[in-house]
């Protein structure tokens, strides 16, 4: 039996944390056959997995890239206290 598209993305969800048994991996190949749209779902479902992979894995580099010097920060600061009075 072909499985809805309901159960369809509640299986393709599931996917992306385990292997789904045979059966049902092959009923989702059927239903993707005739149904563009679980299909492009499952599309959107890996791209926010990558997505979220890459930023895990270049947060730490990326973030020294956006710190502000010590110079720049003490700047501000110089800046805040001269417009405070």
């Amino acid at each position: 039996m072909i499985p809805t598209c309901e159960e369809v993305t509640q299986l393709v969800s599931e996917s992306m944390d385990r292997t789904l048994p045979l059966g049902k991996r092959i009923a989702v190949r059927i239903h993707f056959l005739g149904c563009r749209f679980c299909r492009r779902f499952r599309r959107q479902l890996l791209l926010i997995r990558k997505a979220g992979q890459y930023y895990k894995d270049n947060a730490a580099e990326d973030k020294d890239d956006h710190s502000l010097s010590p110079e720049a920060i003490e700047r501000i600061k110089q800046s805040l206290k001269s417009s405070e009075k």
